[in-house]
């Protein structure tokens, strides 16, 4: 990822402009004195947590958690480490 480091002063006469380059996924370092107040970068996926995936499941589904839940995800994980490569547009 590209970083571009950028005082406070410029960050607000185009913000805009800096937002461009962080949907591109540079991040930017707005500078001011001695220490950086604010980085953009962007920002992280939402998550579900587990309490929403079982949620989702359809009533009539045969999926069960037990005691050897927690070993079956991660069964389920370790047989798919590939990497992940999504499109650009997504």
């Amino acid at each position: 990822m590209a970083t571009i480091h950028i005082s406070e002063a410029d960050a607000v006469r185009d913000f805009a402009g800096l937002l461009a380059h962080v949907r591109l996924g540079v991040e930017i370092v707005i500078e001011s004195g001695t220490y950086p107040p604010a980085v953009l970068r962007t920002a992280a996926p939402p998550r579900r947590s587990i309490e929403e995936c079982i949620a989702l499941l359809p009533a009539d589904s045969p999926a069960t958690i037990d005691e050897d839940f927690a070993s079956d995800v991660a069964a389920g994980i370790n047989a798919h480490r590939e990497s992940l490569n999504p499109p650009a547009w997504d």
